[in-house]
């Protein structure tokens, strides 16, 4: 399941790295990290912590939780809106390939936009449901 994990991790990191509205969002090439390095400059998006679980009756098919943050330092929460409307441009439903797997579906699941701490840094969080089978 850890190659299914990876594998996905990869696709979706490609599909929103390729996309214009993302590109447009996040610069080109996008601010997209699996962790920010130092200094970063804003606004930028994380690839970040996921689940992968089997699904029960379907052998090889596995079910991801994709969970992506999304960091701005621009006053309130429209630029974090705006973000989160381009991730969810490039991944809902979206058809992307993925090594050794095929997507059966991907789905938005919720987004939240929140100032963190007293420091204006805003971040956005979105989750997308996806669900892959092993490939013929």
């Amino acid at each position: 399941m850890s190659a299914a994990a990876e594998a996905m991790h990869k696709a979706v990191f490609a599909a929103l790295a390729a996309n214009p509205g993302v590109k447009a969002a996040l610069g080109d090439p996008p601010r997209l990290y699996d962790d920010a390095p130092p200094g970063a400059a804003f606004p930028y998006a994380i690839l970040g912590e996921g689940r992968a679980s089997p699904l029960a009756g379907l052998d090889g098919a596995v079910e991801h939780d994709i969970r992506i943050g999304i960091f701005s330092r621009h006053a309130g929460r429209a630029e974090i809106r705006r973000l989160i409307d381009a991730v969810y441009d490039a991944l809902h439903e979206a058809a992307f390939a993925i090594e050794g797997h095929r997507l059966v579906g991907i789905r938005f699941v919720f987004a939240d936009a929140f100032r963190r701490g007293a420091d204006d840094l805003y971040q956005g969080a979105v989750r997308f449901r996806a669900v892959t089978e092993v490939s013929a």
